[in-house]
């Protein structure tokens, strides 16, 4: 196998000393963050070596996250649709997505460091939640800057958030939403670096950071592995395992428990967005990757009905998993999307988040590819927060309406 950005014998290993995954990734910042990225690798490396840091951080993930989460056959829709389908449940981890992971992972590091402040980026609002959820159990100060747009189609998650202590600031530039909450984030870091930690959302920005959340999310596929060794006989690997994907932690986390079985990855991405059915590379919010953007090579707006995956590029090891042809990015429209949203709910009585309507949104469009086999998807996160704009579409609100593209 080729192995080239890996120090292990792996396809989603470490990363080379530059922090690249092949050609992707590395670190692109202004010259003031160069001290704190590397200030933070060590701080990473250090923590995730010593036993006690990951026994805190499994216990708080046991203990207060609510894992391990399960793995649920959905005998109904496995019937309908022609082949066995399993849900790793992340949606019932508390805050309601496979989020919290992550920022137990990074406050619990930026503790380590001295560090008391959080900033963070959030689009659906599942990552500013999960922030001010660990802010407030960790006694920390709590920024999270979110799109004008997501402020409005995410409500109840920005009343969450500012119920948790946390202050909530939209970011009015650009698109207004994801994009621009991560600039606006980093600018807050470059001026805050020496005593804020900038948390994060996905496996992508500068190395550390990709690497960093992936391993933070690892417990997905680690635990997702065990469990279907005990669900599906034979060597007890799924056929597929398929995942949503914007910036693609949620993916990141459930492919390193399968990248090196026979499991055939599948990222589904928006049609909106489709980073990397794109395939241009470019850099972005501090790395290189795959990224929609014009002959100019200036990054355009990407487009998708779910906030959480209203994002021009995607986390760099993915961009390197379709390069080396290990895993399989393909899009779903709006439309595909709101379907299978509502087709989970009628069959299996499970509201899933818009971001895993994905997946499955892609699971129904193959079937006849998917027929006889077993598929695993994860399912990162519940519809709580999309209830109502799916309520506004299906009634034919104008303003929700403008939130599809067909």
């Amino acid at each position: 196998m080729t192995t080239t950005a890996n120090k292990t014998d792996s396809f989603m290993g470490d990363p080379d000393a530059t922090g690249r995954f092949g050609q992707f990734g590395g670190r692109y910042v202004p010259e003031t963050l160069v001290p704190a990225c590397a200030e933070l690798e060590v701080a990473f490396r250090e923590a995730w070596a010593d036993p006690e840091f990951k026994r805190e951080f499994h216990n708080l993930l046991n203990t207060y996250g609510g894992r391990p989460s399960p793995v649920t056959e959905c005998f109904r829709l496995s019937e309908e649709l022609g082949f066995r389908i399993l849900l790793k449940r992340e949606d019932l981890n508390h805050t309601g997505s496979h989020k919290i992971n992550n920022v137990i992972g990074q406050a619990l590091l930026a503790k380590r460091m001295g560090k008391n402040r959080l900033v963070a980026e959030t689009g659906a609002g599942q990552h500013g939640v999960a922030t001010a959820t660990a802010a407030a159990l960790m006694g920390m100060e709590c920024i999270v800057f979110m799109g004008e747009v997501d402020v409005k189609r995410q409500a109840l998650n920005v009343f969450r958030m500012k119920l948790l202590g946390t202050e909530v600031r939209t970011a009015m530039s650009g698109s207004r939403t994801l994009k621009d909450a991560v600039n606006e984030a980093m600018r807050d870091w470059v001026a805050t670096v020496n005593f804020t930690h900038y948390c994060l959302g996905s496996v992508m920005g500068p190395h550390p950071y990709p690497w960093m959340v992936r391993e933070f999310h690892r417990v997905i596929g680690d635990e997702a592995r065990t469990q279907c060794a005990q669900m599906i006989p034979g060597d007890g690997i799924p056929d597929y395992v398929v995942a949503c994907v914007g910036g693609g932690s949620n993916a990141a986390g459930i492919f390193s428990g399968f990248a090196d079985t026979r499991a055939k990855l599948i990222g589904a991405e928006p049609a909106g967005g489709a980073a990397v059915g794109r395939a241009v590379p470019g850099v972005v919010h501090g790395s290189k990757s795959y990224l929609m953007q014009d002959e100019f090579g200036q990054v355009q707006e990407a487009h998708s009905v779910s906030a959480g995956l209203d994002y021009p590029g995607v986390g760099p090891e993915h961009a390197h998993l379709a390069d080396i042809g290990r895993a399989r990015y393909e899009s779903v429209t709006d439309t595909e999307v709101l379907d299978a949203f509502q087709l989970l709910s009628r069959t299996e009585g499970i509201i899933p988040a818009l971001e895993p309507a994905h997946g499955l949104a892609w699971m129904v469009k193959a079937k006849s590819e998917l027929a006889g086999t077993t598929v695993l998807l994860n399912m990162s996160g519940r519809g709580d927060k999309d209830v109502a704009q799916v309520q506004a579409i299906l009634d034919g609100d104008p303003e929700a309406l403008a939130t599809m593209r067909p």
